[in-house]
């Protein structure tokens, strides 16, 4: 029994750190892809793709799934056409859900998403169904350094066009509007600022809390979406803890 007891820990915390990498790989082949979109696929030629690339090394992501990353911005991939679709819906509790999808078959892509909804007792919506409760924002992340001061970055950020500049603990979150969001982070960059996360994203408005079954629910929901190929970015209104 002990043995049995025993397997299932170790079972347990491989399946924990397998959706902690899992969540990692997401984040930064849409980081590359992101980048591959905007400035091309030779990292020679884009320091962004470049920078990219090394953060994906550093976590030991597979060489493959770098280059496919690359390959569909690029549209490298010899008879393949990708399509950029987000699905939205709401998930146990009422949590508002959106998925960016890249996908080469609408069909499928269509069919797991609404099932991942689904088998976590959530629903998934029309176009438009959720999108309401989110702002679109550029969102600009620079790691704090010694060598950084605050009073300066702001200074520089806002001189740049952006909307506001937070301190956190670790780093600046600085926020944009989507139209003046590849103006600003092309000026930090000629600046000199290594910015170590870049996108326009969806912000909630409002935040909702979930606890017990609704909770351990959502948490399948999205590390089953995370663990889709064609899953780009997943945002929701739940509440941080």
């Amino acid at each position: 029994m002990s043995g049995h007891s025993k397997w299932n820990n170790i079972q347990h915390k491989k399946n924990a750190l397998d959706a902690i990498r899992g969540k990692i790989f997401m984040q930064l082949s849409k980081d590359i892809y992101t980048e591959a979109r905007r400035g091309g696929g030779d990292p020679e030629m884009n320091a962004g793709l470049r920078h990219a690339i090394e953060k994906a090394k550093a976590a030991n992501m597979p060489n493959d799934n770098i280059s496919r990353a690359i390959n569909k911005a690029t549209g490298n991939l010899d008879g393949v056409t990708y399509t950029e679709i987000t699905y939205e819906g709401y998930g146990p509790g009422g949590v508002a859900v959106m998925v960016d999808v890249l996908t080469d078959n609408r069909n499928r892509s269509a069919s797991e998403i609404r099932h991942a909804f689904s088998k976590s007792g959530g629903n998934l919506g029309e176009s438009g169904s959720v999108a309401f409760l989110f702002d679109k924002q550029g969102l600009i992340e620079i790691e704090k350094t010694d060598d950084l001061d605050e009073d300066q970055v702001m200074m520089d950020a806002i001189d740049a066009g952006a909307d506001d500049v937070q301190t956190e603990e670790d780093r600046f979150i600085i926020t944009t509007s989507p139209e003046s969001f590849e103006d600003v982070k092309k000026a930090l960059d000629e600046q000199g600022y290594a910015i170590d996360r870049g996108e326009v994203a969806m912000i909630p408005k409002t935040r909702t809390a979930l606890t017990g079954d609704d909770l351990e629910k959502m948490e399948t929901l999205m590390n089953t979406l995370e663990n889709n190929d064609d899953v780009q970015d997943i945002y929701s209104n739940l509440e941080e803890a």
